[in-house]
């Protein structure tokens, strides 16, 4: 299995400020140390720890997006309907206005230029088109920058956000990192207990308050990963839609607590995004990173979508805005192997295959 994540320099450690919060006794779950195992080592199912048994799976998750697009260039003539059919078939992938006009304009140079008359000639540069709209998208997480490292996890209701958190604690526990959790979902009914099960699972502790004020709650969390040395703090926030403006202020008044906890932090918020809500994704993207600018993306329930293409409409207005996001990892099923690193080239490919 390939890397999840990169290792940075660590940063020299600060001195913590003071939150404008109360702050909660630390009730961690006791819990072993993680075992420092190599993630290419870690067990995966057969045929999926292979590049090319994700590919397979990768492909088959977006069969419903890629049918579409594929079906474009079935024909033996490259044509105004060939580019038609196209323009369609992105449109309905959820790719968006402004995304699709920027790779219908760019085929259409790349043809001209290349002198393509054949169908799958043409499906090779749109491939070519595609890998680099999305390649900015594409980064390693990187873990060490800070000491330890702050994530802080954001979404709406039933994105996956809890489940996308388990499964990357899994991941860095098994590349030998040392997580705590902040259970800062103090309002959703058994979220604390999922949040326990998977620390449990990865041998992990959690910091939680029931109840608690959930600023005071992830200060706490990354106070005590600074006193433990822990190389990754996780801070788990409740879903919320962004309408909902007392709860977007919730998040900025959670981002600046984590800032006086460890100046710089936190070092990546994270947006989990579940894949099957198309443009509206985008529209999460935007309102979320105009609470609390956002640095990556855990897009989620990939797996049997139609509207994959949204990851191209993401792509263009990052770049239209200057945004530096990056997709960190993509997810197709509810298995820990399920949840890999975003490849740019690989989604292409799986898109038109």
């Amino acid at each position: 299995m390939f890397s999840f994540f990169k290792r940075a320099k660590p940063a020299p450690a600060a001195t913590p400020g003071a939150p404008d919060v109360a702050v909660p006794e630390t009730v961690a779950a006791p819990s072993p140390a993680p075992v420092a195992v190599s993630v290419a080592s870690a067990a995966a199912p057969a045929g999926e720890g292979t590049r090319a048994g994700w590919m397979d799976r990768l492909k088959a998750s977006l069969r419903r997006t890629g049918a579409g697009l594929a079906s474009v260039f079935s024909g033996s003539r490259v044509d105004e309907s060939l580019y038609d059919e196209l323009e369609a078939a992105l449109l309905m992938a959820d790719a968006g206005v402004q995304a699709t006009a920027h790779v219908l304009g760019e085929l259409r140079r790349r043809v001209r230029q290349a002198g393509a008359s054949d169908p799958a000639a043409v499906k090779a540069l749109l491939l070519d088109v595609l890998a680099e709209l999305l390649a900015p998208l594409q980064r390693p997480l990187e873990v060490g920058a800070g000491a330890p490292t702050v994530l802080m996890v954001v979404g709406v209701n039933g994105a996956g956000k809890t489940t996308s958190i388990g499964k990357l604690t899994h991941h860095f526990a098994e590349g030998g990192c040392k997580v705590l959790l902040a259970a800062a979902d103090t309002f959703r009914a058994a979220a604390r207990e999922q949040l326990a099960v998977w620390g449990e699972r990865n041998r992990v502790d959690i910091v939680s308050q029931q109840g608690g004020d959930p600023a005071a709650v992830s200060f706490d969390a990354v106070c005590a990963g600074r006193a433990r040395g822990c190389d990754v703090v996780i801070a788990d926030t409740a879903g919320r839609l962004p309408t909902q403006a007392h709860l977007m202020e919730e998040l900025r008044k959670i981002h600046r607590t984590i800032g006086k906890a460890q100046p710089g932090a936190p070092h990546e918020v994270l947006l989990v995004v579940d894949g099957n809500t198309g443009q509206n994704a985008l529209a999460q993207v935007q309102a979320f990173d105009a609470a609390v600018p956002l640095t990556g993306l855990v897009v989620t329930k990939l797996d049997g979508t139609a509207k994959g293409g949204v990851l191209a409409a993401i792509a263009r207005w990052a770049a239209q805005e200057r945004r530096p996001i990056a997709v960190y990892f993509i997810g197709i099923g509810e298995g820990l192997q399920d949840l890999q690193p975003f490849d740019a080239r690989e989604f292409a490919q799986a898109l038109l295959s």
